[in-house]
C-alpha cells in the first residue's frame, strides 16, 4: 500500500510538472507574438515617417516644404511638440539624441510626443483589440548633419534624417523601438 502511494506522488509531480511546463511554454509563445505585434507596428511607423518625408498625402502641404532639401525649418528643441506642422520634427543637438528626450509611449497628455500613424499621410492602420496593437505607432524625425566629401558646395546638401519609431503590441507593456537613416537627395 505504501509503495502505491509513493508511485501515485510520484506521477502526480511529474503530470504537475509537465502541466507547468506546457503553461510556460503557452506564456512564452504569447509574449512572442505580442513583442512580434509591436516590431510590426513599428516598421509601419518608420514607413509611414519615410513617406511623411517624401511629402505624404499632399506633397505641396506645409509639412512637405519642411522636407526641402538643405532646410532646416521646422526642426525645433522639443520636437514641435506644440505646433501642428512641424510636429514629431526634432532639432539634432550633439551628444542629447531626440528620441531620448520625448516621451513615445502615446499615453494622450496635453502634449504626446511624436507623430501619430499616419497623422500626415492619410495612412491607416486597425488597432484595439485581440491580435491588432493596443495603440496606434509613433515616430520621431531628426535631422542631422549632412556633408560629402568632393560634393558642390554651391548646391545645399542632401537632408539626412533619424527616424526613431515605437510600436506597441496587444498589451500595454510591450514596446519596441526601431530606428532608421533616411537620405532624401531629390533635387
Amino acid at each position: 500500500m505504501l509503495t502505491a502511494l509513493f508511485v501515485l506522488l510520484a506521477l502526480m509531480i511529474i503530470g504537475v510538472s509537465a502541466a507547468r511546463s506546457a503553461l510556460d511554454g503557452e506564456k512564452s509563445a504569447r509574449h512572442e507574438r505580442d513583442r512580434h505585434i509591436a516590431f510590426q507596428a513599428a516598421e509601419s511607423a518608420l514607413a509611414d515617417a519615410e513617406y511623411d518625408i517624401e511629402g505624404g498625402s499632399d506633397p505641396l502641404s506645409a509639412r512637405a516644404a519642411l522636407f526641402a532639401r538643405g532646410s532646416a525649418l521646422g526642426f525645433v528643441d522639443g520636437c514641435g511638440a506644440e505646433a501642428e506642422v512641424n510636429a514629431g520634427l526634432c532639432r539634432h543637438v550633439p551628444g542629447q539624441p531626440a528620441w531620448q528626450n520625448v516621451d513615445l509611449s502615446g499615453n494622450d497628455g496635453p502634449l504626446p510626443g511624436g507623430v501619430g500613424y499616419g497623422r500626415f499621410t492619410g495612412a491607416q492602420l486597425p488597432s484595439g483589440k485581440g491580435t491588432l496593437p493596443l495603440k496606434l505607432p509613433r515616430y520621431l524625425i531628426e535631422l542631422l548633419p549632412h556633408t560629402q566629401a568632393g560634393a558642390d558646395a554651391a548646391r545645399p546638401p542632401a537632408n539626412f534624417y533619424r527616424i526613431t519609431a515605437v510600436g506597441f503590441g496587444a498589451l500595454d507593456a510591450t514596446r519596441v523601438v526601431l530606428q532608421s537613416f533616411y537620405l532624401k537627395d531629390a533635387p
